[in-house]
């Protein structure tokens, strides 16, 4: 590599002068970048992310490459429709290539997280890094999606799911700044020796997703129609979001489930393998649908579908897919976000304080339903409600 040859990680730092040791082998490797492990003069374990020397000059000539085939086969083809690929290539390779933004994105990310304490991000050093070179502090765990790790090291594997779960129904509902490469990769899991928690390492900070205020009201009253099994409402707010006479499609994209399991409710019941070879086939013939419905939609829509696959896969790895668990969350990040919306918009005192009212009191009912669903599956639930039963029988 150009560095090592040179003894140089960029053009004013030296391997020599940084660094006590510097891990020739990278811990991970991309199209873009490597990751190295290295300690620095004053002790610190740091990782060192180096772009590849030429991806910069590269990566303008992959898109005009792109380009140019994708305006050829639209010729040959016109009903093919993905020109949206070569645009959000455009707006987001330049920002995945600033490791800078990828630093700031960290800060952002874990100052608005801050209240999760299983959530660790790596702090970036600022004085030693450049937009081609980043250095963070050195994290280290097992893959998310790694169970039999989590098992050898007492993780439990439910909890995990369920934070992951509640971090990501904070960035996109909440908050709307969301990262958007949740692979295996990026997401680590670790066992605190000290105080016996689970952590949650996020890695990788170049990709993420800013939606708009009208943007993310639509989509959490989607997901609050979808949870409730409210039809009107799924079509009214899908085809807010561009799926137009495509919403039974849009509903079953996002949802990952059939249009029968929407309809019934899809937190009624959990994924069959009939249903997964289902949805599998039907992906296949509703191509030339699902390619419409990917041109309609916002393109902030885009980033949300790979990154809720992605979280879709950790959870299918972990056996833990469509838990009631997972929608409660959503539910209350919803909840939170359309209630603080309202609130801003309004200028009455009594209208602010009938929301807050009524956020306080869905919230409660959401809590009294998880107690419900924990006291159901415990000995001790169990055992309540026997005696509450025997004591009912004894009366009579």
């Amino acid at each position: 590599m150009d560095w090592f040859s040179s003894g140089r990680v960029e053009e004013r730092f030296s391997i020599k002068e940084l660094f006590v040791s510097f891990e020739d082998t990278p811990l991970g490797a991309a199209s873009l970048a490597q990751v190295h492990k290295a300690v620095l003069q004053d002790g610190r374990t740091v990782a060192v992310k180096i772009q590849h020397p030429k991806v910069q000059a590269q990566s303008s000539k992959d898109i005009l490459l792109m380009e140019v085939l994708l305006l050829v086969v639209k010729q040959i083809f016109p009903d093919f429709e993905f020109m949206w690929l070569v645009e959000e290539a455009k707006k987001n390779l330049p920002l995945e290539l600033d490791f800078l933004n990828e630093g700031r994105n960290a800060e952002k990310v874990a100052h608005m997280l801050k209240n999760f304490d299983f959530l660790k991000v790596p702090r970036i050093y600022w004085e030693l890094s450049t937009r081609r070179v980043l250095l963070m502090e050195f994290m280290e765990g097992g893959q998310v999606n790694d169970r039999a790790y989590m098992e050898r090291n007492g993780i439990n594997v439910n909890e995990i799911s369920r934070n992951l779960g509640k971090l990501y129904s904070e960035m996109i509902f909440v908050n709307g700044f969301v990262h958007c490469d949740p692979h295996p990769g990026n997401v680590l899991v670790k066992k605190c020796p000290a105080s016996g928690k689970a952590h949650i390492i996020l890695l990788d900070h170049g990709l993420y997703q800013v939606l708009s205020e009208s943007f993310r009201m639509d989509y959490c009253r989607l997901w609050q129609a979808l949870i409730k099994a409210d039809m009107k409402r799924v079509q009214k707010y899908s085809r807010r979001l561009g799926a137009g006479d495509l919403y039974p499609l849009f509903a079953c994209m996002l949802t990952a489930r059939s249009w029968e399991s929407v309809n019934r409710g899809i937190d009624r019941s959990p994924v069959s393998a009939s249903e997964d070879v289902e949805i599998r086939s039907n992906a296949a013939a509703y191509l030339p649908q699902i390619t419409q419905l990917l041109n309609n939609v916002p393109r902030q829509m885009l980033l949300l579908l790979k990154t809720n696959d992605l979280l879709r896969g950790i959870e299918s790895s972990l056996h833990t897919r469509a838990s009631a668990s997972s929608f409660l969350n959503m539910s209350r990040c919803c909840i939170r976000a359309v209630s603080t919306y309202q609130r801003s918009k309004s200028h009455s005192l009594y209208r602010r304080a009938q929301i807050s009212l009524t956020e306080a009191l869905s919230l409660w009912q959401i809590n009294l339903y998880e107690l419900f669903l924990w006291l159901k599956g415990s000995r001790l639930g169990n055992w309540v409600i026997a005696l509450l039963s025997g004591m009912h029988h004894s009366t009579y």
